[in-house]
């Protein structure tokens, strides 16, 4: 049996919500200790990871309703489409308040059911007739109860309302490579930052969200890779610049416009182009960067907005 680390204990208690009574910047400075070995800090931050946490806290914009309507899964379709246009939205079949009221007749065979509000509360369904209620249920029914807010203080999060959606299942010629925000499968997945609405660093990731066998390649917008890994090692052999990555990174610009930093997640199928989210605070700004001077070079490209008082 694994032992429990602090970084464990302190993610269940974070998650759960037992962390509630911590002021933001003691809970901030305690967990970037815990995940990262190294001191936060908040009065004149240099890194990457520094200014996303300081973001966090005193950018004011971040707690603007427009930031938590583009944080929920759903309601961002709409917002996202108007700028972008319809063709790169995953369609929405269905949307429910609770995992009882969810009418599997009329769902089509293949689908993908998420919730809005959290990370990671996805059941891939490839046969309806196959999928085991009981337990998406008891998964669901547990994810709905959580404010993710709590976990680590992201502000857009704060006063989203839980809801369930289905989406249409997407995938390319063969089963085997199913789409990636959709948690399955080997698509590569372009995740664009971008920094006062101009693209600088593309996240080219390969294999299942969270599985083993992850890669990330960090590059710049010609999918050369940086010389520095961040979670995942990165993949072998050379990156092939995908032809849409023109207009990949167009869009993304377009999305990320007034924004001080953002990544905008994208993904090729059969040579379309989708949206996926926006993430406002990359691996919530705990993902350790190797070597440090990568941390401070990316943190050099963020221009901290007026102070929040």
């Amino acid at each position: 049996m694994r032992k429990i680390t602090a970084k464990d204990l302190f993610s269940i208690l974070s998650y759960r919500g037992f962390l509630r009574w911590m002021p933001s910047p003691l809970f901030l400075k305690l967990k970037y200790r815990i995940y990262t070995g190294r001191k936060l800090n908040l009065n004149d931050p240099q890194t990457f990871n520094e200014k996303l946490q300081w973001l966090k806290l005193y950018n004011a914009d971040f707690f603007n309703p427009l930031y938590t309507k583009l944080t929920d899964k759903i309601q961002a379709k709409d917002i996202i489409a108007s700028k972008i246009g319809e063709q790169y939205i995953i369609p929405t079949i269905g949307v429910w308040d609770c995992f009882d009221d969810i009418d599997f007749d009329s769902l089509p065979n293949e689908f993908v059911l998420k919730t809005n509000h959290d990370s990671g509360s996805v059941i891939v369904v490839k046969n309806k007739n196959e999928l085991d209620k009981a337990t998406a249920k008891t998964k669901f029914k547990k994810s709905m109860k959580v404010n993710f807010y709590w976990y680590g203080r992201e502000p857009q999060y704060r006063d989203i309302k839980p809801q369930i959606f289905a989406e249409k299942f997407i995938s390319n010629n063969s089963d085997e490579e199913l789409m990636s925000n959709q948690k399955c499968g080997n698509l590569e997945e372009y995740k664009i930052f971008c920094f006062n609405g101009k693209a600088k660093m593309i996240l080219v990731c390969k294999g299942k969200a969270h599985g083993a066998g992850r890669t990330n390649d960090y590059c710049d917008l010609d999918l050369n890779r940086f010389p520095f890994t961040s979670l995942n090692p990165n993949s072998e052999g050379e990156l092939e610049r995908p032809k849409q990555m023109d207009k990949m990174i167009e869009l993304a610009e377009k999305l990320a416009e007034g924004i001080p930093q953002v990544r905008v997640d994208l993904y090729l199928c059969n040579d379309n182009i989708y949206f996926g989210e926006l993430t406002f605070y990359h691996n919530s700004g705990l993902a350790v960067i190797n070597p440090q001077e990568w941390d401070i070079k990316l943190g050099s490209w963020i221009e901290l907005p007026e102070r929040r008082k």
